[in-house]
């Protein structure tokens, strides 16, 4: 563990990095469904754009793992991967049929999302025993959240869609700026014959099945809810301001959720939250038309996303030893926000179809979120004690 003195300057940088990488999500996740459909796409081409935005994630993290879990090189690989997609993201300017938006979206996501995983990992790591202290530091990304999905709002209303490509390049390049200040202390590497092999056990199963139903749940949310919006008459800075509500929300959520993991552990946190998010989407689903149950849906994010994340990234830190917590936040991002998110994104187009049958997309979510909730319920170890994944600290 870094010493003290070290320890401040590089949760400092950590917060900023998580800051940046957030802001960009803040941009791109509600806004791109608004750029395509200004690009003349239909829903269901915007559905499947925004599923590679999602599927890199099931590719990309996995492959800078193994290489960060092998060779100690995490912050060595954020810089690496925060360049690299900002220069890749230079492809996104240029107006471009379906297949060029879908190639251009694959690349630049792909260093993109393969930064978060090694994030997780170095700030774990360098609180150490202060792990409580994780929630505050990860706010950071919340807050870049909030600010770029209103300022992003107001901007598409005064400018236009075309504002986005320019506000994601800014951000690119200072999630690349901040990542240079974090040091190059490399993990401690295994030797291979001595690393512990890496089993999938029931518990591991049972927790990733429930975390990719959720993101699917969360699909909908993440390609359609500011069209969904829109039909109804809201405009982007309305919708751009009930999403910072969410996240708003999310950062409370945090601030308190160790001591909510320590006071009543992961299995009731994470079955309490995902019951929540199948009540949040049917509110979608059936009370759209009135403003104050959008606001009650919004604030149920803490719960969807904000105390699930804390809850779900303790899960990985425990059930994994240092030889492989990489490949477990690689796994988690891979397969909830991967390969959840872009099924979950995908489906919603399909049902979106011509948009008279918008209502369903939400009691698709709910669905989702309802068997996620029961794929918990199914863990038998959910504290990741005893196995061979684990460690005695």
């Amino acid at each position: 563990m870094p010493s003290s003195h070290r320890a401040e300057p590089d949760l400092r940088w950590l917060g900023a990095c998580y800051f940046f990488f957030f802001s960009i999500l803040g941009i791109m996740v509600p806004y791109l469904g608004v750029f395509f459909d200004s690009r003349g796409f239909k829903a269901q081409e915007i559905g499947f754009l925004l599923a590679i935005l999602m599927a890199t994630r099931i590719v990309a993290p996995n492959i800078w793992a193994a290489v960060a879990d092998r060779t100690g090189m995490r912050a060595e690989l954020i810089k690496l991967g925060s360049f690299a997609a900002a220069i890749t993201y230079i492809s996104f300017f240029f107006d471009g049929s379906f297949l060029y938006l879908a190639v251009s979206l694959a690349i630049y996501t792909f260093f993109w999302n393969s930064i978060l995983a090694q994030l997780e990992v170095i700030t774990l790591d360098t609180l150490g025993d202060k792990a409580e202290r994780y929630g505050a530091i990860r706010s950071w990304g919340s807050v870049g959240y909030i600010v770029l999905v209103i300022s992003g709002g107001f901007a598409i209303d005064y400018w236009g869609p075309e504002v986005l490509p320019y506000m994601g390049m800014i951000l690119f390049l200072g999630l690349f700026a901040c990542s240079l200040p974090l040091p190059a202390n490399r993990s401690v590497v295994v030797n291979r014959a001595d690393r512990p092999k890496l089993t999938f056990d029931a518990s591991l199963i049972w927790f990733m099945l429930s975390a990719m139903l959720l993101q699917m749940s969360v699909g909908p949310f993440y390609g359609f809810f500011v069209l969904y919006l829109k039909q109804f008459g809201y405009s982007e800075t309305v919708a751009g301001i009930l999403v910072a509500l969410g996240v708003f929300a999310e950062i409370i959520i945090f601030f308190y959720s160790s001591r909510l993991i320590r006071r009543y552990g992961i299995r009731i946190l994470l079955v309490v939250s995902m019951l929540l998010t199948a009540v949040r989407w049917l509110l979608l689903a059936f009370g759209v038309e009135s403003l104050l149950l959008l606001i009650i849906s919004q604030i149920l994010h803490a719960f969807t996303f904000g105390l699930v994340h804390a809850a779900s990234i303790h899960f990985i830190h425990r059930h994994f030893n240092v030889s492989h917590r990489s490949t477990g936040q690689a796994l988690y991002a891979s397969v909830s926000f991967g390969v959840g998110g872009a099924l979950g994104t995908w489906v919603s187009g399909m049902i979106w179809g011509d948009g008279s049958q918008t209502m369903w997309v939400w009691v698709f979510a709910a669905s989702c979120a309802f068997l996620s909730m029961i794929a918990v319920m199914m863990i038998p170890n959910i504290n990741g004690e005893a196995t061979a994944n684990t460690v005695q600290d």
